[in-house]
């Protein structure tokens, strides 16, 4: 063999042995960060009322990808919990899902790095056969159909008291609205006859509904509102002036972090 060529080997196996290492580091690094940050306590709100089709293939493939990053990202160790409620008539009574993570990491002090490795790798197959679990659970809350009365209104206010419990909890909230926002209430806000005209009179009735909500003390969850529509939406499907009045009533509560997908 020349000796270029066996230089050539001996740098390129070199390389590969540092890039398979670094990747080692990264998962080990990952593990152990999940394992010993805060709990997360994963809240969703899916609409089962007559204005949201999750039918419609780009609902359908939108909310399934939302759910299964979701809990991809949320479900990772033991103290982890993840809860489906549903929006109706009656929001505040519909969970129709509750699940915690078991997965716990072994004790890894004095163990030598083959036994290390081994206890990772269990642990990382134990999350994963979890979360296939949970994914499997969502998907299902997800196609359900609701053709019970119950889906002519549409009580989005109702879930504020359930998140408000929820971050009594140890650990950090994040809540995730599968929505398109539009609250249908016969005594409360009818966002289907009358929404906000504009930004001005979306933080006015904001500030109004907040009022009678201050009792509810939200402790800074994360808020997201994933909204059904298509980008090419018009503005009168998809109204800005209806999300504005969430968000700011969200801020209004003590949310700091309120986002729009």
């Amino acid at each position: 063999m020349k000796k270029s060529n066996f230089v050539f080997l001996i740098a390129t196996s070199f390389f590969l042995s540092l890039v398979f290492t670094s990747c080692g580091d990264k998962e080990n690094k990952k593990t152990d960060t999940q394992a010993n940050s805060p709990s997360i306590h994963t809240l969703i709100f899916i609409d089962k009322t007559a204005s949201v089709d999750v039918q419609k293939p780009f609902v359908a493939q939108k909310y399934q990808q939302a759910l299964t990053s979701i809990i991809e990202q949320n479900f990772r160790k033991a103290g982890d919990t993840f809860e489906i409620y549903y929006i109706h008539e009656n929001t505040s009574k519909a969970r129709t899902l509750s699940l915690s993570c078991r997965t716990e990491m072994e004790d890894t002090e004095g163990v030598n790095a083959t036994d290390l490795e081994a206890i990772k790798t269990n642990y990382d197959l134990s999350i994963r056969k979890e979360r296939n679990f949970v994914i499997k659970q969502a998907l299902n809350r997800l196609q359900t159909q609701n053709d019970n009365a119950s889906n002519l209104e549409t009580n989005i206010t109702a879930s504020i008291p359930v998140i408000a419990r929820l971050t009594e909890m140890p650990g950090d909230t994040k809540v995730y609205y599968l929505s398109d926002m539009v609250e249908s209430v016969k005594n409360g806000r009818d966002f289907q006859i009358r929404p906000p005209k504009d930004d001005a009179q979306a933080e006015e009735w904001a500030q109004a509904d907040a009022e009678k909500l201050k009792n509810y003390t939200l402790n800074n969850p994360e808020i997201s509102m994933i909204l059904p529509f298509e980008p090419t939406s018009s503005t009168k499907e998809n109204n800005p002036t209806v999300t504005h009045y969430w968000q700011k009533l969200f801020e209004t509560l003590g949310v700091m972090t309120v986002t729009e997908n």
